[in-house]
């Protein structure tokens, strides 16, 4: 199964990127997914069920050690099982 994430981490800051937000980017570029898609006011990222609720799980925790006061997050299922993902 082939999962998609979409999140975004608070506090924002228009002129500079808080530590929560480079601790986010960081999580998700280092993880082993597909696509990555990471901007001001929203990031995506796209792979194997298992890397994403991986990436998922050290985003919540990494984003909040460093600041964040609020994750918001969906995941989405974008391709059915068997069609060569684990």
């Amino acid at each position: 199964m082939r999962l998609k994430v979409e999140f975004t981490t608070e506090p924002f800051d228009l002129d500079e990127a808080p530590a929560h937000a480079l601790v986010a980017r960081e999580v998700i570029e280092a993880a082993e997914l597909d696509a990555v898609d990471v901007g001001p006011f929203g990031n995506t990222a796209e792979g194997a069920a298992d890397a994403v609720l991986g990436a998922v799980d050290a985003l919540l925790r990494r984003s909040l050690e460093a600041g964040a006061t609020r994750i918001s997050l969906q995941v989405n299922v974008v391709g059915a099982a068997g069609e060569g993902e684990k």
